[in-house]
């Protein structure tokens, strides 16, 4: 049977499930003792969060002709696992603000943002654990390897950070183990929520690779092309925080040597003035890495479509599709 979905069909499942997600993480770390370990954490699951990734474990259950309710418990895990990584990396980056708040080692401290965020890892267990489904160990491998990795990329881009002769290798490297496992973790973890097989399982991993791969890249692209005061970027931040992003590796690669010499010196000191940004994204569109950015963009997002064609539930597996292009088009 040919099913197709609607853009606006997917947003209305996007809002209904966001609410549904959202309604369940205020439930969570009810304990209002010590106030120090639950606060942080209530804290920052009320941010302003798009909850892509529990979305996801969402319908890749339903995807596999599985149950959207019996993979909220699997969702929560996910969506609060990754708000755990995002109070370490703040605590690393020394940030003071996401989504306009302080960030929870600013309003508390370091040792409570530790701690909170150690917590919620173990909470994260206990939700998949309350999953009513015979497959908790698959769960929970899935729920550990991706921690795993998701700590090996920090890793990496901490190492990336501190070498000034970074490859386009170690970035894409980065990008999948700190990016893109927990995407994909969050649809193979749906999968099995599911009931799905080895081979729908795959599929759906190689989904959440090659979308997960994209999104990153189209936000390389999008910060040299964005326009100063929209979507709340600054044109060129990246370059101008030094940020080895894959524009940069890339046109290392490919520039003139005076051209190389310039964008060196973006790594070698850490960043450029913001009056010289036109003129790297100038280089960007010489050396071509702009078009090849939007071919690779254009040819993952093909490939994970392709990927999920033959899942089994017709209107699941469209509006798996439906979101992945709402997502790459940045309209929500």
């Amino acid at each position: 049977m040919n099913i197709s979905v609607t853009s606006e069909q997917v947003e209305q499942k996007y809002q209904q499930y966001h609410k549904r997600i959202n309604d369940a993480l205020d439930n969570c770390f009810t304990n209002n003792t010590p106030e120090s370990l639950y606060a942080p954490a209530r804290y920052i699951l009320a941010g302003k969060g798009k909850r892509i990734r529990p979305f996801l474990t969402l319908l890749a259950s339903e995807a596999v002709c599985g149950s959207s309710v019996n993979a909220l418990h699997t969702a929560l895990a996910i969506e609060i696992l990754h708000n755990f990584t995002l109070v370490h990396d703040d605590i690393m980056d020394q940030a003071d603000l996401r989504h306009g708040r302080p960030t929870i080692h600013v309003k508390w401290n370091t040792n409570a943002a530790i701690l909170s965020g150690d917590m919620m890892i173990a909470f994260a267990y206990e939700c998949i654990l309350h999953t009513k489904t015979p497959r908790h160990c698959e769960l929970i491998h899935i729920l550990s390897d991706a921690n795993i990795t998701i700590f090996e990329g920090q890793a990496i881009d901490l190492e990336l950070e501190q070498r000034k002769d970074a490859t386009i290798t170690d970035y894409l490297d980065m990008i999948s183990k700190k990016t893109g496992r927990l995407i994909s973790a969050s649809l193979e973890a749906g999968g099995i929520v599911g009931d799905g097989t080895s081979e729908q399982l795959e599929k759906l991993v190689i989904f959440g690779n090659k979308i997960g791969r994209a999104f990153q890249v189209q936000d390389d692209y999008l910060d040299i092309m964005a326009e100063d005061g929209k979507s709340g970027k600054v044109s060129g931040g990246d370059v101008i925080n030094g940020k080895k992003t894959y524009l940069l590796l890339r046109s290392l690669d490919l520039a003139t040597d005076s051209e190389k010499n310039l964008l060196q010196s973006i790594i070698d000191n850490n960043g450029i003035s913001p009056e010289r940004v036109p003129e790297i994204r100038g280089i960007y569109e010489r050396c071509g890495v702009l078009d090849e950015a939007r071919e690779l963009i254009n040819a993952d997002t093909e490939a994970a479509l392709s990927a999920v064609e033959t899942l089994p539930y017709d209107e699941g597996r469209e509006y798996l599709k439906g979101f992945a292009l709402k997502l790459m088009k940045r309209d929500f």
